[in-house]
């Protein structure tokens, strides 16, 4: 038999959805999804001191992790409050990369903290970003540090550290720290909430 959706008469003509008599396949040809334009923060292109700014192309929009991190596009935003002094913080829990000898999978749990200036980094541009290491072939320490480096590149912080917190393989963990610029006076830098590894006991 042969199941017909209809939308409103403001919609597009829906495609049939199909089932076969043994109830052994449903097929459907799914509409493509109608552009969504890309979402930037105070006005199109323009941040809080209207100040002109590229258009933010991932967020808002359908998008695939990327093959390698140098493929992956890091975004940023305006800083809505320049003129105070804070730290953001991303955790990253799951990070994975590869040893770049075996191939064998590497995980951490990587704690980034920053005081920014006049620049944020997108979120979900850095989770795509974060994500495309999935395949990258690199050790720790060069993973760890790759990750802070390309956010400074980008927005120029006052300061950043990134901690990154390494599972062991191997029967041994590695951690690896990491920081550059000065952080101004006053801020509140919490402790990055991280146990040194530790076995049974």
């Amino acid at each position: 038999m042969t199941l017909r959706l209809r939308q409103s008469a403001l919609d597009r003509k829906a495609t049939p959805l199909s089932l076969s008599p043994a109830g052994r396949g449903l097929s459907a040809a799914i509409l493509p999804a109608k552009p969504r334009k890309s979402r930037v923060g105070k006005g199109e292109g323009a941040n809080s001191m209207g100040k002109k700014e590229l258009p933010v192309t991932i967020l808002g929009s359908a998008t695939k992790i990327p093959e390698t991190p140098s493929e992956a596009t890091l975004e940023r935003v305006p800083n809505p409050h320049p003129d105070a002094n804070y730290v953001a913080r991303f955790t990253a829990p799951e990070f994975t990369c590869l040893c770049p000898v075996t191939g064998q999978p590497d995980f951490a749990h990587l704690v980034i903290d920053y005081a920014p200036k006049h620049w944020l980094v997108e979120s979900k541009s850095l989770k795509l970003f974060l994500a495309s290491f999935r395949n990258h072939g690199a050790f720790h320490e060069d993973s760890t540090i790759a990750v802070g480096k390309r956010i400074v590149e980008l927005i120029e912080p006052h300061y950043l550290r990134i901690g990154g917190y390494w599972y062991p393989r191997g029967g041994m963990p590695i951690d690896v720290f990491w920081q550059t610029g000065t952080l101004p006076a006053g801020i509140w830098l919490p402790d990055q909430g991280v146990a040194p590894y530790r076995g049974r006991g």
